[in-house]
């Protein structure tokens, strides 16, 4: 290893010593641009890898809310201002009971490497609260937005920091945080997040963008390699933004998708997942996709019953990871392979732990990296910010069409990178290298800051 790398990871560990999320991504990440490294010996000189791993800000704070039982509780809010290099700070809120401050670096880490991926000037920033809106009433969540929006409003604005959806954070709750932003700034400042309904100021195509976003860039992926999703056998993990509109665009482009999930299990349908089902039964009736076997009896509930989800030993020709971070282990990747993938695509972020990502590389299946694969949806987060500052909207037709030439592009910068340095089809490095060479030059361009 690079005497430079294993330094500065020395460091981290010691710093974030409990930060298991964030030390996987920053190890993953400068693992893999040590070619570049190597080729720069003078960026040790300016602390640059201590500087872009370190967030500039870092900001927690206490949540409180009442229940409709009366009940006062109290949740702990985050906020990760982790780089402005390139534009204001740009990442989604993430509602779970998983957040905690490894959560959030990790992936206010990620996010500066995606969004710079997309070519567009938005920095990097993360925030959520370890607060669940699964089985909450209506009330219960507005009711926590608009005391979590109460302390976040003194962080954030349209040119500083533009928050968006996660998991657990969708249009109904980015209405009830700009709802609240709006009547405490006491200003219509649409830019200040993104994710927004289509009546105040949202995008079209951005509930869809990450989804259909994972497929344009798989499509490149597999065209550059002799190969194409028609007829091809998908599974998806999830249920949520991402899967739903990951399996609508795959079908579209004739493959078949074979098995979704959620977090209590997965469904199985060899004739095809119909999406319309699956959208009934979680964007509207917001249910179990066991569900799903109510309409189609025929179809296969599979629980899950360990760490590693049935989802992934279901034989298929294509694994598109769409639900949270390390959800794809080394034994779910064997089983992958030795059922017959070749290729994955991370729809979610860092779905891979790191050893299967080095196994699947190692076996020379495709692996679209979820810094590269999972960035339509930040993309045209950025394509809304610009129509709210023009005060005019484009047309679906428009925005799609962005997003696909946003996903070509970022699929070619990663070819190259690899490329530039002998990688061959390594698109994790590609996509790593693409975005540090970017965010070095412009950290080097502004000085010691």
């Amino acid at each position: 290893m690079n005497k430079y790398i294993e330094k500065v990871l020395n460091g981290v560990k010691e710093k974030n010593i409990n930060e298991t999320e964030y030390l996987q991504a920053v190890e993953e990440v400068l693992i893999s641009i040590e070619p570049v490294i190597a080729k720069h010996p003078e960026y040790e000189k300016i602390a640059l890898l201590e500087r872009m791993i370190e967030p500039e800000r870092m900001i927690t704070f206490r949540v409180p809310y009442v229940t409709d039982k009366g009940q006062t509780l109290v949740h702990r809010g985050y906020r990760v201002q982790f780089s402005s290099l390139i534009g204001p700070y740009k990442g989604g809120l993430r509602f779970h009971t998983s957040v905690n401050q490894s959560i959030i670096k990790f992936l206010g880490f990620e996010q500066i490497f995606k969004n710079a991926l997309t070519g567009l000037p938005i920095g990097g920033g993360k925030g959520g609260s370890d607060f669940d809106p699964k089985g909450k009433s209506d009330d219960e969540i507005m009711r926590f937005c608009q005391s979590f929006m109460t302390e976040l409003q003194r962080h954030i604005g349209q040119d500083i920091d533009v928050p968006a959806g996660d998991i657990g954070v969708g249009e109904r709750e980015i209405g009830y945080l700009f709802g609240q932003y709006k009547r405490i700034k006491d200003v219509y400042e649409g830019g200040v997040l993104t994710g927004k309904g289509l009546s105040y100021g949202g995008s079209l195509v951005r509930k869809e963008a990450t989804g259909f976003g994972l497929i344009y860039f798989m499509r490149e992926m597999l065209a550059n390699n002799n190969f194409s999703l028609e007829g091809k056998n998908v599974t998806i993990s999830g249920a949520g933004n991402v899967a739903i509109y990951a399996c609508q665009k795959a079908q579209e482009y004739g493959a078949n998708v074979i098995a979704m999930s959620d977090s209590n299990g997965c469904i199985y349908d060899k004739n095809g997942i119909d999406i319309k089902v699956v959208k009934q039964i979680k964007e509207i009736e917001r249910g179990r996709i066991s569900e799903y076997l109510k309409v189609y009896p025929h179809a296969e509930y599979i629980e899950c019953k360990g760490k590693d989800s049935p989802i992934w030993e279901i034989k298929t020709d294509i694994a598109l990871p769409c639900a949270t971070q390390n959800e794809l282990t080394l034994n779910s990747a064997k089983k992958l392979v030795e059922n017959g993938v070749f290729a994955v695509g991370e729809g979610a972020n860092m779905p891979c732990v790191k050893e299967a990502t080095e196994y699947f590389l190692d076996k020379n299946i495709l692996v679209a990296p979820a810094k590269a694969a999972n960035a339509g949806g930040v993309a045209i987060s950025a394509v809304e910010m610009s129509q709210n500052s023009m005060r005019y909207y484009l047309s679906f037709e428009d925005v799609d069409k962005k997003l696909n030439d946003i996903m070509v592009n970022i699929f070619t910068s990663c070819k190259y990178a690899a490329n530039e340095y002998g990688l061959g089809k390594n698109y994790v490095a590609g996509a790593n290298i693409a975005a540090f060479t970017k965010l070095a030059d412009a950290m080097t361009a502004q000085g010691i800051v």
